[in-house]
């Protein structure tokens, strides 16, 4: 179970999520991309901790990962969105990447989002990246 901060943590990265998206839905959006990064970011340090954070970002597999997702962040607070979103995209992925298997088998049972994940080509397509999900943490 989840205690009110943590809680608090995963309402705060949703937003952040949401706010991002829309910054990027709105031509890269300055303010909603910065926002949606501090929300997200203080979002993941209220869901997992502090000291659990600082190890997640400073873990040596991980260190280019997170080179690229603060610089990309940098650089969308200072005002090169197009190529700080780019670059923290590419840290993002690098980060998260591990959970992605993990997040596609909880939507798969989804009522609505699970049977759009089982039409033909896409299923094929999920099936790959589920395969070798395991929790990376």
């Amino acid at each position: 179970m989840l205690d009110d901060i943590q809680k608090i943590g995963v309402l705060l990265t949703s937003v952040g999520c949401f706010f991002t998206f829309l910054g990027v839905i709105l031509f890269l959006d300055r303010g909603l991309l910065a926002i949606g990064n501090v929300l997200f970011l203080s979002g993941v340090i209220m869901v997992i901790g502090p000291r659990k954070t600082l190890r997640f970002f400073a873990q040596p597999r991980k260190r280019r990962g997170s080179i690229c997702f603060f610089l990309g962040m940098f650089l969308v607070l200072m005002g090169w969105v197009f190529t700080g979103i780019l670059i923290e995209a590419f840290g993002f992925i690098n980060l998260f990447g591990d959970f992605f298997p993990i997040v596609l088998s909880f939507l798969r049972r989804l009522p609505f989002i699970g049977t759009f994940l089982s039409f033909p080509g896409i299923k094929q397509l999920i099936d790959k990246i589920v395969s070798g999900g395991c929790l990376p943490v």
